[in-house]
């Protein structure tokens, strides 16, 4: 049972109790008291009938009119209004948090390649420094010191200039 209909029943076992309380005191006015229980029935009746009408479930239709008074109210966000675009309010949270998503995992990347661009530096000016070093110790002077200093090597700078020997083919 709804409350309408709780409401209702004690109208009317009201309305019927009165009478009886009254009949049993007043034998003679039994057809004013009869009328008078049916004129408060159909009075209930009536007054039940108007709540009804006033209490709706539904939201009243908004004027055509969209003013700013009805925007900052919240008036054009109706029940009706929200249940026909509820697939839209979804498909704006899912985008939403989407975009968070991606512009994290993005976040992340950016600052894995600038890690990455610092290793790669890095890793450039130590085979610089390995080149020179090398390119210093291969020095036709730093090679021949060293050889001298172990003395175990025939090795010596050339007196001549080298020999072109043509093979006639």
């Amino acid at each position: 049972m709804s409350k309408k209909d709780d409401i209702e029943l004690e109208i009317e076992q009201t309305v019927t109790e009165e009478p009886a309380v009254q009949e049993q005191t007043q034998p003679e006015g039994e057809v004013s008291l009869k009328e008078e229980a049916a004129e408060m029935k159909e009075q209930a009746k009536k007054t039940i009938q108007m709540i009804k009408e006033k209490a709706q479930e539904e939201d009243p239709r908004p004027t055509s009119a969209i003013t700013l008074r009805t925007i900052l109210g919240g008036d054009f966000l109706t029940a009706d209004m929200v249940r026909r675009q509820i697939w839209l309010f979804v498909l704006l949270v899912v985008f939403c948090i989407a975009y968070v998503a991606i512009r994290y995992q993005c976040q992340q990347d950016l600052i894995a390649i600038d890690k990455l661009e610092k290793e790669l530096l890095d890793a450039k000016y130590k085979a610089l420094s390995s080149s020179s070093t090398l390119t210093e110790k291969c020095r036709e002077s730093h090679v021949l010191d060293a050889l001298k200093q172990n003395k175990d090597s025939l090795l010596h700078i050339a007196d001549q200039p080298p020999y072109i020997i043509y093979v006639p083919e």
